[in-house]
């Protein structure tokens, strides 16, 4: 089960209550620490469910957990708290039968908890969140990844490196185990050197170390950022220990489909979440317009996904053994994008002896992370964005930095395609060129608008 509650607000106390049906006392067994760039995680160890509150107090700064009808097993004080707002951790029985946690700070927070229940590796967990107040740690790393480029209209190709799982969600547990998270974000860490080293490319991690970030936290991240292609790197398991190699996978049709319903659907969060569509904003658009450019969005970015996998496959194919030779597509969320190319890579089995061994060799991470690359670079490369250095020096250092007023289509083009390369809605250039529906030809001659 998990829930998540919004903060009620009070004069100088935040309060929030989560109520679940406890039996017996609860056991709090131990007491976990995760931080991430926005927020504290801690995790309690319980032996069964229970309720909870949590509140903050001021003048100092104090979060307040009270776990009811709970006792500690052992030592709850002894946490790693570098890098937090935590300054220490107390904690003493309460009313003879629950039990209070009281955390000193060094700066506001706002909490956040929910319940967890067990699984294969895990039992009950109470996890709270204690998100920097006001910090803007996310909106500080996207003007930092903007900076370098904000007066150069020659701007690097952005790739967003999502390493799957993190912190409390270790993913998959392989052969002497070897964990997923881990994995994955030393392959993430080694594609993060390549494309940063690559001209005209810059990489930005999702995940940067070991914390969890939420699946759709990972898509909002990308979009904040406005890369040009996702790429979520993951190991797969299996319980048939023969299963081995590697697959790709793009957002299947279905997935676009249920996509848009939900986009359409969330009214009120639509905008927020794709940030329109490229530069067209949803929020002014009546159901049906929004519903075509959702669909034409996501018809180009599932298309180019395809593409780009193909180029992914091929150098793969150089290095590593590949499950499918084919892009699979499946209704991932991570790549329920409407207007970013995404693919999703299973890395290999971390059940199966030779791809576990694999996984947790650097040499192969590295072979393998130069493979991704190459792919990623190589289709980029022959179809870059406009305004981006790759595609001003495609042009001959010249057309792409004041940007093209016209376009021919190419063999193997759509109009979505075309749009997406200039980050801009089909439907613009349908006005722009009198056209009636989005057939184009090889050949064709196509105004560009200029916004």
């Amino acid at each position: 089960m998990e829930s998540m509650l919004r903060l009620l607000p009070c004069a100088c106390l935040l309060s929030f209550v989560c109520c679940v049906n406890a039996a017996a006392a609860a056991v709090v067994e131990s007491v976990r620490a995760y931080r991430s760039p926005e927020y504290t995680r801690l995790v309690f160890d319980l032996d069964t469910p229970l309720e909870h509150k949590v509140f903050t107090l001021e003048n100092p700064d104090r979060v307040v957990i009270d776990l009811i009808g709970a006792k500690a097993h052992g030592n709850l004080d002894d946490l790693p708290l570098k890098d937090t707002h935590i300054d220490s951790i107390r904690h003493a029985p309460r009313n003879d039968s629950d039990l209070r946690v009281v955390l000193d700070m060094n700066a506001k927070v706002q909490p956040r908890s929910f319940l967890l229940s067990k699984n294969e590796q895990y039992g009950d967990r109470l996890v709270i969140d204690l998100y920097d107040a006001g910090s803007g740690s996310t909106e500080a790393r996207q003007v930092v990844a903007s900076a370098a480029t904000a007066d150069n209209p020659k701007r690097n190709i952005t790739v967003a490196i999502s390493a799957g799982h993190g912190g409390e969600d270790p993913g998959a547990i392989g052969i002497d185990r070897l964990r997923e998270k881990d994995v994955v974000l030393a392959i993430a860490r080694e594609v993060e050197k390549r494309i940063n080293a690559t001209p005209g490319f810059h990489a930005l991690m999702i995940r940067e170390s070991d914390y969890y970030i939420g699946l759709r936290e990972r898509v909002e991240l990308a979009h904040q950022h406005d890369v040009d292609f996702y790429v979520a790197i993951h190991a797969d398991a299996h319980t048939n220990n023969s299963a081995t190699g590697v697959t790709l996978y793009a957002l299947s049709q279905s997935g676009a489909t249920s996509e848009q319903a939900r986009l359409l659907a969330e009214k009120e969060n639509a905008a927020d979440l794709i940030g329109g569509v490229g530069p067209v904003s949803l929020t002014d658009k009546d159901e049906v317009l929004r519903s075509v450019l959702l669909d034409l969005s996501m018809t180009g970015s599932v298309a180019t996904s395809l593409e780009i996998g193909k180029h992914l496959i091929d150098s793969l194919d150089n290095v590593t053994n590949l499950r499918r030779r084919n892009v699979e597509q499946a209704a991932f969320v991570e790549l329920k994008s409407a207007d970013i190319p995404s693919l999703l890579v299973e890395s290999g089995y971390i059940t199966n002896t030779k791809d576990a061994k694999n996984l947790a060799s650097p040499e192969w991470r590295q072979r393998f992370a130069n493979a991704l690359v190459n792919g990623i670079v190589t289709w980029f490369r022959a179809r870059p964005p406009v305004g981006t250095l790759v595609a001003w020096q495609k042009e001959g250092g010249t057309a792409a930095s004041h940007g093209a007023d016209t376009y021919t289509v190419q063999s193997g083009d759509s109009l979505s395609r075309i749009a997406q390369r200039y980050k801009m809605d089909a439907s613009v250039i349908m006005f722009a060129n009198d056209l009636s529906s989005d057939i184009i030809h090889v050949g064709q001659v196509l105004k560009i608008p200029s916004s």
